[in-house]
Parts: C-alpha cells; structure tokens; sequence
C-alpha cells in the first residue's frame, strides 16, 4: 500500500468511525475543500513577498494544518466518487506537460495560450 493509499485509508477510517459519510455529498465535500484552501489563502492575504516570507517562518504550523485540511477533502472526495487521485494526478500532470513544454515554458510565467 503506497502512503497516499495510507493516507487515504486513515481519512476514510476516521470519518466513518464518527458515522460522518451520512453528511458527505459531492457538493458539500467539494464545498468543504474550498473552504479549507480558502483558510489557507487567509493566511498569505494582504501580504508582500517580504511579509509572506516571514509569516511563513513564524506560521509555518497553522499554513501545514490548513493544506492537511486540503488533502483531507481531497483524499475522501476521491474515495467517495471514486477517483484514482494518483491516477487521476499522474494523467494530468502529462497533459500540463503537454501544454507546457519546457521549451516554451522555462521561466515564463504565462498560460499555455499564450505561450
């Protein structure tokens, strides 16, 4: 079993050790995630890079709380509409590799339409 397997295992166990499945449909799963990465984006708000990078340093904690938070809805709403999210993460990284080419992309910032 790979550590993302793990992972999702324990997410799933936790959840339905609590009998939450019950409460966990597509659109608040899914709305669940948001908020999560929204918590995170809380935390680089208002923020120059100088600021980002201090914060980071001193909230280094709470800023890995909030993507655990992330993985954790990710993990179960993979499992709950089953998706293969290494699969799923592996397929789409070939497509971006396809739409970014390094030869294009190297050090550039734009969309791949416009590049």
């Amino acid at each position: 079993m790979s550590e993302l397997e793990k992972m999702q295992k324990r997410v799933i166990d936790f959840r339905d050790a609590r009998d939450w499945k019950q409460f966990h449909n597509p659109k608040d799963m899914a709305i669940s995630l948001n908020l999560e990465a929204s918590e995170l984006l809380e935390h680089f708000q208002w923020k120059d890079s100088e600021e980002i990078s201090d914060y980071i340093k001193k909230n280094k904690s709470s800023i890995a709380d909030e993507l655990a938070d992330v993985m954790y809805w990710v993990l179960l709403m993979a499992n709950d509409i089953d998706v293969d999210i290494t699969e799923s993460f592996e397929k789409k990284m070939k497509h971006n590799e396809g739409k970014y080419s390094i030869e294009k992309a190297k050090g550039n910032h734009k969309k791949y339409t416009e590049l």
